[in-house]
């Protein structure tokens, strides 16, 4: 019993950790498609909705799964399935201008400058694996890091990208693509068909009927737990795969903000299939 109480106030402590509001924040996790994780100071936990982001953090995606952050200047970065990225810096510096650097080391990833805040100054530095560094300003373009190939593909704006050569190439076309395999010089830059384009996007994009939002109502509840040792045992079981699970009222768990009705009861079979538990529902 002591043991298992000793677990439990570890897990809350770290809880309440994520919590709390950082001194700056840097963005914030604004759809989930789990399994995910952020790990922060030696700690980790299941990514959900609505979480402030801070410099140090580490974002890691399970298969099939999507992050979508928004960044506190208002861009957009969108990450695919076993993904990991780091957010190594996060600043407003003098002037006003918008400073991150950026770390993909696996994973696709799209970024995105919204409309609305295109005129603000900043300055991004994106490192994708060995091969390359991003420079950008404000712009639209997609990436992904394996250990064959890194690629970088131009979708809007123009970016600057220095390669494990030491050039530095600009890409300013739409579909202009970059790629390097580990450790050999990039290859020339080529002009990819938007078929091409279309059919990477999808791999950054949050499925529908998969997704989990701030504003999302729904929720997935797994009851029948004789007791609130077992009920626990459960959370932590659940959020060590990457589901924000919660432990409330009567020794029921629940994961919400959902989307959509669809995306709860998907969860809910599987959580029946996968995991062993018999006693589940949605609700709003």
């Amino acid at each position: 019993m002591e043991k298992i109480l000793r677990v439990w106030l570890l897990w809350a402590a770290a809880v309440l950790s994520f919590a709390a509001a950082p001194a700056f924040a840097a963005g914030v996790v604004d759809g989930v498609q789990s399994p995910a994780w952020l790990d922060r100071g030696g700690l980790s936990v299941p990514v959900s909705p609505g979480i402030a982001l801070q410099a140090g953090d580490v974002l890691r995606t399970g298969s099939g799964a999507r992050l979508l952050l928004k960044l506190d200047e208002g861009s957009l970065v969108k990450l695919g399935e076993n993904a990991r990225f780091t957010i190594e810096k996060a600043q407003q510096a003098r002037g006003g201008v918008y400073e991150a650097a950026l770390n993909v080391a696996a994973g696709a990833f799209r970024f995105t400058t919204q409309v609305a805040s295109k005129a603000n100054e900043r300055d991004v530095n994106i490192k994708l694996g060995p091969n390359a560094t991003i420079g950008l300003r404000g712009t639209d373009l997609w990436g992904r890091g394996r250990d064959d190939k890194d690629i970088v593909c131009l979708i809007e704006g123009k970016i600057d990208i220095t390669g494990n050569n030491g050039k530095t190439l600009r890409l300013d076309q739409p579909r202009q693509m970059f790629s390097s395999a580990r450790n050999t010089p990039p290859e020339p830059v080529v002009t990819i068909d938007a078929q091409q384009l279309s059919a990477w996007a999808t791999e950054t994009e949050i499925e529908y009927g998969k997704g989990s939002k701030v504003s999302g109502e729904w929720k997935v509840i797994v009851e029948g737990f004789p007791s609130r040792d077992e009920a626990r045992a459960a959370t932590r079981k659940l959020r060590e795969t990457g589901y924000p699970a919660e432990n409330t009222a009567n020794n029921t768990v629940t994961i919400d903000k959902f989307d959509t009705e669809l995306a709860a009861r998907l969860l809910a079979i599987q959580l029946r299939v996968g995991s062993g538990f018999k006693e589940i529902r949605t609700s709003r």
